[in-house]
Order: C-alpha cells, then sequence, then structure tokens
C-alpha cells in the first residue's frame, strides 16, 4: 500500500482523469461506442473556456483546468447526443455552476451531472446509454476504481461505499425476494456507468458534506432512492437522478453537522484513516468483481401442450409500438407441433379487457423484415477510358427478404393460489388472464387443466408473481382456426399501458433447446431504441465485398452474425436497423403504409401535438413521426440472467446492415488509365476477400477459391524460396 502511495502523484485528479481517459479509449478503440468523433474535444475546449471565462467575469480564482478535464471527460462517457449544441451546453451548465450554484463557498451540484441531467431534461436531444460498456471489461474497470478508491482518500471512499454497499444489499434483497438466480444480480452490477457514478461523480470531495457521517448517510440515502425510482417508477439511469435530487440536502447537511472542509492535497499522499477503514472490504470486493466474470448457469411466453406434446420456440419475431407510457406488443412466432393442444403463456402487467387484444397480420411482420432486413447494394464500375463524367449506377437486391361472453370473471381457486381475472375468445383463440400467488399453484393449475409445463417453467415463473404481473394464456381453438381456413396461427397484438418498457424472455428460456432467436420491430415517436440492461452495438456494415456472396447472402450473414456476437462474447444486442419510416435509401422494401403502421399500433400519426421532429430527413413524400429500430439478439439461459429492458432515446440517426458488390467494369479497355483501373482491382479484390474473412472467420483461402477470376494473386513466396525452388 505505502508503495502505492509513493507512486501516486499528489493531486488526485491525475488519477481521475487518467483513468476516464483510459475508458474513453477503451470505449472508442474496443468497444465502438456510438458517438460522434467530435464530442471529447468539443466538450473539452468548452469546459476549460467557460472556466476560464467565469473566472475572469466572477473575479473567482479557479482550482486549474484538471476540474474542467475531468468535467469534460465524464460528460464524454455519459452523454449521448446527435445534434452538435447539446454538449456545449451540457459543459456550459456544467462548469458555470461550479460558480454560480455555490452555497458558503461550496458547490451544490456535480457538474458533470447537472450537465448531463439538463441535457436530457431540456433539449429532447440527449440521452444517457448505461449499458455501452457490455460486461466483458468490467474485471478490469472495477479493480482500476478499487485500487484508486484503496490508494487515495480524495475520492471519498466512504460515501462511494456508503452508495454502493447499500445498492448491492437493495439489489440482493429483490433478486431473494423475487426468487431469481445468482447471475440476475452480478449482471445488474456488472454496469460501466455504476462504476462512474460510484467513484467519480457521487464520490465528489466539492460536492458531499464535510462531515463523514453525514456522507456515509448521503451514500445510503442515493442508493434508497435511486432504487425507489428504479424499481417502482422505472426511471432508467435512477443513480444520477436520484443525486440530483439530494444534492440540495448538502448545504443543509453541512450546517447542521459542520466539520473541516476538503481542499485538494498539495503534499503526498499518506495512509490515512481512509485507507485503514477500506482495507478490511478489499477482499471481499475483490471475490465480487471475480464472480462477475464467471458463466452462469424465449420469447416474451413459454408454449404449453397438453398430453406428450413436444413444442419449441427457436425464433421469433416481435413489434413493439412505444410512446410514452403505452405499448403495443405483436408477437409472431415459429414453434414446432401441432395446433391442437397449445397455448401460449405472457406475463403482462395488467389485467387486459378484450378490447386491448386484437388479432394482427402476418403480413405486417413479413412487410417490416423485408423494409429492415440486411441487404446487398451493388455497384458498378465506369469505363476507366471514358471521361469522368459517367457516373456509376446503383441498384439495390433486397434482402431475402368456444366463444364466450365479453363479460369478466372472477374465478378463484382458493387452494391454488391462482384467479383467472378474465376469460375472452378473440379470432382463433380462447384466451385467459390469470393471477396467481405462487408458481407451484399456477404450474398445478396448468397441470390440471391438461397442461404440460416444461420442466424449467416454474422457477421462472416466480419473479414475475412477486411483480404482481399477471399471465395472459391465449389457447388455440380449433374450430375458430379452421374456419379461418389458414394454415398458420396469426400474430397476437395486445395493448397496455405500463411504466415497464421490457420483453420478458426469461419465461420463454424454458422452452429452449439451445439459443433462441428473436427480431425486435421497434417503432416509437422520437429516436432509435436501445437496450438498458444488456450492451447495443451495431452489426458490421457498409463494407465491401467479393462479387459470388451474391448468391450465398444469407450464408454470410448468417456467419457474420455468429462470428459479430462471438467478439461480443454472447451478451449483446445487435441493431441491423434504425430509420425514419417516411423513406429509405437504398429500399429493400417500400415504406410501410400509413393503414399498415396503425394495424400495428401506431395511434399517434394523427397526434398533432408533436409535430415530425426537425432532424428528420423529407424525402419519399415526407418523413413521418415513426422511428424504425430492428434489434436482433441471440440469447440464451447463462448470457441473458434477466429479462429485456428498453429505452427510447434522442438518435434520429440512419443506419442500415448494408453490404456492397462492386462489380468491375467488363467491356473492352485500350487506354493509358486502363492499366492502372486493372491494378486498382487487385488491391480491391484483396481487400474484399480480407473483410470477409474477418467478418465471418471463413478460410481466406477458401474465399479466394470461391472468387474465381477474381481471386487476388496468392502472396509472393519468401525470398530465398525464389533463389533455389
Amino acid at each position: 500500500m505505502s508503495t502505492l502511495a509513493r507512486l501516486a502523484p499528489s493531486d488526485p485528479r491525475v488519477l481521475q482523469v487518467a483513468f476516464l481517459g483510459t475508458f474513453l479509449v477503451l470505449g472508442f478503440c474496443t468497444l465502438g461506442f456510438q458517438m460522434e468523433m467530435w464530442m471529447p474535444p468539443v466538450l473539452l475546449a468548452t469546459t476549460c473556456a467557460t472556466q476560464w471565462l467565469c473566472e475572469r467575469l466572477l473575479g473567482r480564482p479557479g482550482s486549474g483546468y484538471l476540474s474542467p478535464l475531468i468535467t469534460a471527460l465524464g460528460l464524454s462517457l455519459l452523454l449521448r447526443t446527435d445534434t452538435f449544441w447539446v454538449a456545449p451546453l451540457a459543459a456550459v451548465v456544467a462548469i458555470s455552476s461550479k460558480f454560480l450554484l455555490r452555497f458558503r463557498g461550496k458547490h451544490v451540484f456535480n457538474p458533470a451531472n447537472l450537465g448531463l441531467t439538463v441535457a436530457i431534461l431540456l433539449t429532447g436531444h440527449a440521452w444517457c446509454s448505461p449499458a455501452q460498456w457490455g460486461e466483458w471489461g468490467i474485471l478490469l474497470a472495477w479493480l482500476l476504481a478499487l485500487g484508486l478508491a484503496v490508494t487515495h482518500r480524495a475520492f471519498r471512499t466512504d460515501v462511494s461505499l456508503a452508495f454502493l454497499g447499500s445498492w448491492v444489499l437493495l439489489k440482493a434483497a429483490r433478486v431473494l425476494f423475487l426468487g431469481q438466480p445468482a447471475p440476475v444480480l452480478l449482471h445488474q452490477l456488472s454496469v460501466g456507468s455504476l462504476i462512474l457514478f460510484t467513484f467519480f461523480m457521487i464520490s465528489d470531495p466539492k460536492t458531499t458534506p464535510d462531515r463523514r457521517g453525514a456522507r456515509v448517510g448521503l451514500g445510503i440515502a442515493v442508493a434508497c432512492l435511486a432504487f425507489f425510482l428504479q424499481h417502482q417508477l422505472w426511471v432508467m439511469n435512477s443513480p444520477i437522478w436520484a443525486l440530483l435530487l439530494l444534492s440540495p440536502l448538502v448545504p443543509v447537511l453541512d450546517g447542521l453537522w459542520p466539520a473541516s472542509r476538503f481542499q485538494w492535497p498539495t503534499g503526498p499522499l499518506t495512509q490515512g484513516r481512509t485507507v485503514r477503514f477500506v482495507r478490511p472490504l478489499v477482499p471481499a470486493l475483490i471475490a465480487l468483481v471475480a464472480l462477475t466474470a464467471l458463466p452462469a448457469h424465449a420469447f416474451c411466453g413459454f408454449y404449453v401442450g397438453k398430453a406428450d406434446t413436444q413444442l419449441f420456440n427457436d425464433a421469433s419475431q416481435v413489434a413493439l409500438v412505444r410512446d410514452g407510457d403505452r405499448t403495443v406488443l405483436t408477437m409472431s412466432n415459429d414453434y414446432q407441433g401441432p395446433l391442437s393442444e397449445f397455448a401460449l403463456v405472457v406475463p403482462v402487467p395488467s389485467v387486459l379487457q378484450k378490447e386491448q387484444i386484437h388479432i394482427g397480420d402476418r403480413k405486417l411482420l413479413e412487410h417490416l423484415d423485408a423494409y429492415s432486413a440486411p441487404r446487398l447494394v451493388e455497384y458498378f464500375d465506369a469505363d476507366p477510358c471514358r471521361p469522368p463524367m459517367a457516373m456509376d449506377m446503383a441498384r439495390s437486391a433486397g434482402a431475402p427478404a368456444a366463444k364466450a361472453a365479453a363479460q369478466r370473471e372472477a374465478t378463484s381457486d382458493s387452494a391454488l393460489g391462482v384467479t383467472i381475472e378474465a376469460r375472452y375468445t378473440v379470432g382463433e383463440y380462447d384466451i385467459l388472464i390469470l393471477s396467481a400467488k405462487e408458481s407451484s399453484g399456477l404450474e398445478t393449475w396448468l397441470k390440471q387443466n391438461g397442461y404440460r409445463i416444461p420442466e424449467r417453467a416454474s422457477a421462472a415463473l416466480q419473479p414475475y408473481i412477486r411483480q404482481d404481473m399477471k399471465f395472459f394464456v391465449a389457447k388455440v381453438n380449433l374450430k375458430e382456426q379452421a374456419a379461418t381456413g389458414m394454415q398458420y396461427l396469426r400474430p397476437l397484438q395486445i395493448a397496455y399501458e405500463s411504466r415497464k418498457f421490457m420483453l420478458p424472455i426469461r419465461l420463454g428460456m424454458a422452452n429452449a433447446r439451445g439459443p433462441q432467436d428473436m427480431v425486435v420491430y421497434a417503432l416509437s415517436r422520437q429516436g432509435r431504441v436501445e437496450s438498458v440492461n444488456y450492451r447495443t452495438t451495431r452489426v458490421p456494415s457498409d463494407v465491401n465485398l467479393p462479387e459470388y456472396v451474391k448468391d450465398e447472402f444469407g450464408k454470410f450473414y448468417k456467419a457474420a452474425f455468429a462470428q459479430a456476437l462471438n467478439r461480443e462474447g454472447g451478451r449483446s444486442l445487435f441493431t441491423e436497423y434504425s430509420w425514419n419510416m417516411g423513406w429509405c435509401d437504398p429500399c429493400a422494401a417500400q415504406p410501410l403504409s400509413r393503414e399498415e403502421l396503425q394495424q400495428l399500433g401506431v395511434f399517434w400519426l394523427d397526434d398533432a401535438s408533436k409535430p415530425v421532429p426537425p432532424g428528420y430527413m423529407r424525402r419519399m413524400g415526407g418523413a413521418v413521426n415513426v422511428q424504425l429500430t430492428r434489434l436482433h439478439v441471440r440469447y440464451d439461459a447463462s448470457h441473458f440472467p434477466e429479462d429485456l429492458v428498453f429505452q427510447e432515446t434522442a438518435d434520429r440517426g440512419n443506419f442500415q446492415a448494408r453490404y456492397i458488390l462492386q462489380h468491375a467494369y467488363k467491356g473492352a479497355m485500350d487506354c493509358p488509365a486502363a492499366d492502372e483501373y486493372r491494378r486498382s482491382l487487385v488491391e480491391r479484390h484483396t481487400r474484399e476477400a480480407q473483410t470477409l474473412a474477418d467478418l465471418t472467420g471463413w478460410s481466406l483461402s477458401d474465399i479466394r477459391q470461391q472468387m474465381g477470376p477474381d481471386a487476388p494473386p496468392a502472396s509472393d513466396p519468401a525470398w530465398w524460396k525464389k533463389i533455389w525452388h
């Protein structure tokens, strides 16, 4: 410990800058943060300029430029925006608050916390992506943060550990209460934004109480409020908002329990009381960190069938229409098994009325798939011997691409604790809305009514019951199904209001033979949708591939997706498409019509109170207030220990999984430029072959063989082989 103290710089902010800078470089170079490249330099320039200006206008001496640098790095890591002016605004608010919002010479708010929250609240163009770090790098980050906290008393480790300890205990108590497995807790603690908040936001010496007891109390209070905001009000990034709300209490605490004011140290570090206080906790925290790296031992619901029917849910499509607290969910599933004696069980937040349930059209999801699927684009080289005025022509190749009364019943079985809250027949489905007190009672009820429950379903049911969720049971009515004349089941649609923006995939794993694929089409009013508890990243896109891939595009994309998933450790969602529904470029299929969007549940099309955001481009007849996000997830129990939770961001940028075939000019060429063109083709084909190998993991030699005459020449042999062989 003394060695670390001697090596550490006297000013702890130097270590803060080093850590935050390392985190930022890691995100850019390794994790591919979806952040504009201009943000860090713009934030740095704005924070420093604001500090300089405030010092001179207000005549107050500052504490150097390490503090604005830390604020700029913190905002770079947490703030996301697609609008240029938002980042400077957040920086100005953050730094100016240090000079304007003061009480007895002390900051009221943490600068980065205030700048971030003001940008989110007031601009409509900012958001925070807490899961952008994923989980693979969390072990290193925890160890680094722990080392800084142990060796440096300036980090206010008392308030950090008070918050973190309370947060862990609250989360653990909730996991135990819901009957969830231990990997759920470990997953919830493996969040990069939690590390930043714990060690570099709530621990800011200039915005925490002066007395240790008050700091510990503040840390506990922030954890409790954040827990309430997240799990009762469904507020994302709840620690950040909890700190904002409780920061004005710090001057009150300082007045009630005065103590010496913190000053940045100028001498060498010593092992003070804080280090001795932390030392006994080091082994426990290291053990917790190690556990986050250990592997853990569906769809929205699971299928249950009578007798010995074996039903599996290997792939599914879901459309989520979301605005505010209102959600319309369209479920279409691939399964194996007969239509007879079949039912679907889905957790829902409340008892649904019959009018909230609808039978959808399968063609809507097929249209969504064709419109947003990864696609090929073909370009054709011009004759190099003709004037450059001859422009390339491009065209896009689309990617393969029993009737009951409507009255409510309250039939209950007191012995099993299962209540039939409602019973409907909608289309070819007989629907029950059930509530239950215990998973074993619900399991017994289903068995007594002729349903065979998957082996792992009982344990999966318990967390939803503890959260007072209801169960939507849709069984096929064979007579009504025969009357439709269709050989497949039409999608089910349900509309409900809930603060929870999530998909309960854990229950669906009870049917799984292995990893399952799900494509989520999220339609929102303002911007792109992403997960807040799993990393959301983009699939590789906009790369040139060899021409032969055109005939093997399906095989290529499956391999490329599997390779991308492997690089992410199997724990990420992938954005395959994000675009305004009013237009596309190129279009694999026409955008959905207004009538089709309404059938999917887009209920705000006629709402004139919120016009089309100005950031939307207007083409193909004009943009609409619908942003489509296509998310692809391959999940299993070990990599996805808890359900998917989403948030709508303010990101209105356009993205599509797009792959390019560049066809060489095949005509006669007789000019000096032709020789240079032929040489460039060799280089291009070499890059295309290597790109394809990197994306898919395929053998480079096999790719060269498949390329035929376009294959680039093999590498020259070693020089000594040219002498005697």
